[in-house]
């Protein structure tokens, strides 16, 4: 199957902390794969499509919000694999950089109620109503499934150096369940939660890694910033100081509140003295021209 992203652009960059010198940290920067599907995006689709291709299916379909980079990321990739895309969109609709985007790659949109979207039974039942079982092929929202978790495993053979600690922000938890059901005893994976009272996750991990992931891994729930793709001037002053200093460009929705929950962590002493710390930039920096950042 060929790949779509370049992964040799997945560099370790190191980050000097000017706080503290006691904490070896690197950015994984899997931004800089691709312009549309970056970061972990691919890793979550993969074995989908192959399985999709599998089927003999010929549209994909999958749902999210309006500024979701696995709707942006998904459109993308079909456009390349030649199959048709659509998305379920939550919400009013909406223009915006991420659906223009999707739409200019070929996904048909369709948007419906917040309420719609939230049962996912009577979702379903829509779904069923508007489009043949025969035909499509469904991928859940963030691509998290069982098939997303075992290709985000794929993001740790990216990793050339050895390491106490493997940090990401999480919306349905996938990659970290694929990433913490690969490391060895002594790491651990830190995911970093941006929905608010996401505590449901602890479970949905465990089961997207087939329980694979117990006991390797922890969430800290303190940087949401009042939930999903919610942010406050502290978000963003801390994501412009970010760039300035780094040249690295983070976006609001997930790898801002992760890199500035990985700065406080580290603050608090939360990792022991030593540790080699791995962030993963998951991308997702097309969400910042929804707001205009």
């Amino acid at each position: 199957m060929p790949v779509p992203v370049d992964l040799k652009k997945a560099v370790l960059q190191r980050i000097n902390l000017n706080f503290s010198n006691s904490i070896e940290l690197y950015l994984l920067r899997l931004d800089l794969i691709d312009t549309d599907i970056s970061g972990n995006k691919w890793f979550k689709l993969k074995h989908n499509i192959i399985e999709m291709q599998r089927q003999k299916k010929n549209t994909l379909l999958t749902y999210g919000g309006a500024f979701s980079n696995h709707i942006a990321a998904t459109a993308k990739a079909c456009k390349i694999y030649g199959v048709n895309a659509v998305g379920i969109i939550r919400g009013e609709e909406v223009n915006n950089h991420t659906l223009n985007q999707a739409r200019k790659n070929g996904m048909k949109l369709f948007f419906v109620t917040r309420h719609l979207y939230r049962n996912k039974e009577l979702l379903k039942q829509y779904t069923l109503q508007h489009f043949s079982e025969n035909e499509i092929y469904i991928v859940p929202e963030g691509g998290a499934n069982t098939l997303g978790a075992h290709g985000s495993k794929e993001i740790a053979d990216l990793i050339n150096v050895p390491f106490n600690y493997l940090v990401m922000a999480c919306g349905t938890g996938t990659t970290l369940a694929g990433v913490a059901s690969v490391l060895k005893t002594q790491q651990k994976a830190i995911g970093i939660p941006v929905l608010k009272g996401a505590y449901f996750l602890e479970k949905e991990i465990i089961s997207l890694s087939a329980n694979e992931a117990l006991g390797n891994f922890e969430l800290c729930y303190d940087y949401h910033f009042g939930g999903y793709a919610k942010y406050t001037p502290e978000l963003i002053c801390f994501i412009h100081e970010f760039k300035k200093q780094y040249n690295i460009e983070l976006d609001f929705v997930y790898t801002g509140k992760m890199m500035f929950g990985v700065f406080d962590l580290i603050k608090q002493k939360y990792f022991p003295d030593n540790s080699v710390v791995i962030v993963i930039h998951s991308g997702g920096i097309q969400g910042n021209l929804g707001i205009g950042l």
